[in-house]
């Protein structure tokens, strides 16, 4: 059993910057794939980031599109945490972020394949 927390998020403007954090709990932290989705009002829940493992110390990342370039994801085995770096947001970025947690280590951007999901936060991106 995975428990997630999110936490960092708030009110920005725009161009400005926040970093998301997830606190994971339970087993296998560092074998686990971890990513980020994050839902607008009125819309489906969408990928945003994913960071795999390759080993204790090397991994890969994968983003989509509408955020390559200004966020980057990372993640601390040692403290069981998954961050979100986010620059340079605009006022589409605004939506609640979920962190999740993949069974496997392999990189995913589909909602189907995280099997452990934290309960939100909000960010709101003012013009």
């Amino acid at each position: 059993q995975v428990q997630l927390v999110e936490s960092g998020g708030g009110l920005v403007q725009a161009g400005g910057s926040l970093r998301l954090s997830c606190a994971a709990s339970g087993p296998t932290f560092s074998r686990r794939a971890m990513g980020w989705f994050r839902q607008a009002p009125g819309k489906e829940r969408e990928f945003v980031a994913v960071v795999g493992v390759i080993s204790w110390s090397e991994v890969n990342t994968y983003y989509a599109d509408s955020v390559k370039g200004r966020f980057t994801i990372s993640r601390d085995n040692a403290k069981n945490t998954v961050y979100l770096q986010m620059n340079s947001l605009k006022p589409e970025d605004t939506a609640v972020y979920y962190c999740a947690a993949r069974p496997g280590a392999g990189l995913s951007g589909a909602l189907n394949e995280y099997a452990y999901w934290g309960q939100g936060t909000q960010v709101t991106v003012s013009s």
